[in-house]
């Protein structure tokens, strides 16, 4: 399988797109007025306590307040967990140090947590959290029992007789599969480094206040994506890709070789048609290669997709035909969720099966389609609707909101009222007039569509209507009226 990460960096925004085998399978998008803020740590002030929430707000200088939960909160863990009460930690107008876990999204503030952590190539260090852990992306459990004795050494400061005692916690990222003695070492004595100047930040800086900010996103990338199996790194801007090199050169040089300058006149996206995918990608209707479609509707409580047999037809009988519809539909909707970036609960609508055996393959085709996916996931078993329900971690806005926004005529309902329907509104506007006021001509003010109707199918209705309240009614046009919109006006 082959993997390519393609950079596209403009002074307004920064998109990288993954792709496998010459398909698109996830973007990133950072905006310079809206960047990501997951990972940032504030100094903040706490501006509201809530015990009947058992959480609070807090103000870290971002457009709107933040929120913090009591599990959230480590001086509470280690009190007495759930039972402890927020107030006995928090109050009103108290400097609290945090870090953002989740983006603000909609109308929600970010989201915030009193463990602190920096993260580096290999390594996520957690200052006072006592913990050594490895990434559940790898799998061969040889490979995490060495990393584990690695890093053991490492902080025993290779003493092996004496045993070990974490003061700090640190988790083994995916990225370190395969990563020697001499690498770990030196992202130990980098991120110990780093945190002693965050350290001597967070004492200096009042709230609110940055005390720490992530890379940008051109450099996460090359942090979090790159793995061996990378093929090529591509970038289209110099500046961008001097600087990467740099960064390579200093903490990954095994990847200087896979980084490459791309200076064609054909803009970047256009390799593999990545533009086509994303444009499609905020469309609702998903086409599987045998005929069949997805429905993807994105809600404020959660995620449905619902699959089709549409055009395919299958071969041999109705069961064979639902169950090949669903294997495809697993794959494909794996890939979906990943580029859309849709988080939180997922209600998969697959087409019922008759066969237990059908439904244990289909189920078992999501969860190694989803094996991939860099966010958590946790999959239920198919019920006798047919229905799946998954959980996808969300922790950045999904493309269909970072490149979106409500529509001004419905107002996010994706429909609008018929012209027939609006007709109708009109026709009892009109009485309603009519009886509050005497009058001998009335001008109803609406869009094409509506004159059109009202002139032409409803034209029987109008002359009835003109008989019943005794006054002439006239039409006009208003160009800039909506279809849902219209004016009765006396005259």
């Amino acid at each position: 399988m082959s993997e390519e990460i393609l950079i596209n960096v403009t002074p307004v925004e920064t998109r990288v797109a993954v792709v496998e085998n010459g398909v698109l399978q996830e973007v990133y998008i950072e905006r310079t007025r809206s960047k990501g803020i997951v990972g940032n740590i504030y100094q903040g002030k706490v501006v509201r306590v809530l015990p009947g929430m058992q959480a609070a707000f807090v103000e870290v200088g971002l457009e709107r307040t933040s929120f913090i939960h009591a599990s959230d909160i480590v001086a509470l863990e280690q009190e007495g967990g759930e039972h402890a009460d927020i107030r006995s930690k928090i109050r009103e107008g108290q400097q609290l140090t945090v870090q953002v876990t989740k983006d603000p999204m909609g109308t929600k503030g970010a989201r915030l947590s009193t463990r602190l952590s920096v993260s580096s190539r290999y390594l996520v260090y957690m200052p006072g959290a006592s913990h050594l852990g490895v990434s559940h992306r790898i799998d061969d459990e040889d490979e995490r029992q060495r990393l584990r004795d690695l890093m053991e050494n490492i902080l025993r400061d290779g003493d092996d007789d004496e045993p070990l005692v974490l003061t700090d916690g640190y988790i083994l990222r995916t990225a370190a599969e395969g990563a020697g003695e001499d690498e770990l070492r030196a992202d130990v004595a980098f991120l110990r480094r780093l945190w002693l100047a965050v350290e001597r930040r967070m004492k200096r800086d009042t709230a609110p206040s940055v005390i720490y900010e992530d890379l940008p996103l051109f450099m996460r990338t090359m942090r979090d994506l790159v793995h061996p199996g990378l093929e090529k790194i591509r970038i289209d801007s110099r500046e961008s890709f001097q600087r990467v090199d740099e960064f390579a050169k200093d903490y990954l040089p095994e990847i200087r070789s896979k980084l490459e300058y791309y200076p064609g006149e054909r803009p970047i996206f256009d390799l593999y048609s990545v533009e086509d995918e994303i444009q499609r990608a905020l469309g609702r209707k998903v086409e599987l290669k045998s005929g069949g479609y997805l429905i993807i509707d994105q809600t404020e409580a959660m995620t449905t997709i619902d699959i089709n047999t549409g055009a395919f037809v299958g071969h041999r009988n109705l069961e064979e035909t639902i169950f090949k519809t669903n294997l495809e539909a697993a794959a494909a909707l794996a890939r979906q969720l990943r580029l859309r970036n849709l988080g939180g609960i997922i209600i998969i609508d697959f087409i019922d099966m008759k066969d237990a055996e059908h439904r244990r393959q289909v189920l078992r085709a999501l969860e190694r389609a989803m094996e991939k996916d860099y966010a958590k996931t946790s999959i239920t078993g198919v019920s006798e609707l047919g229905l799946v329900e998954m959980t996808r971690k969300r922790t950045r806005e999904s493309l269909e909101h970072v490149l979106c926004e409500t529509c001004h005529y419905c107002h996010g309902r994706g429909s609008l009222k018929s012209p027939e329907t609006v007709c109708y509104e009109v026709f009892r506007e009109i009485l309603r007039e009519a009886r509050a006021y005497e009058s001998n001509s009335l001008l109803v003010l609406a869009s094409q569509e509506v004159v059109d109707r009202l002139l032409d199918e409803e034209s029987a209705s109008v002359a009835d209507l003109e008989e019943f309240i005794g006054a002439s009614i006239r039409f006009q046009v208003e160009a800039m009226y909506t279809q849902e919109q219209f004016d009765v006006v006396l005259l």
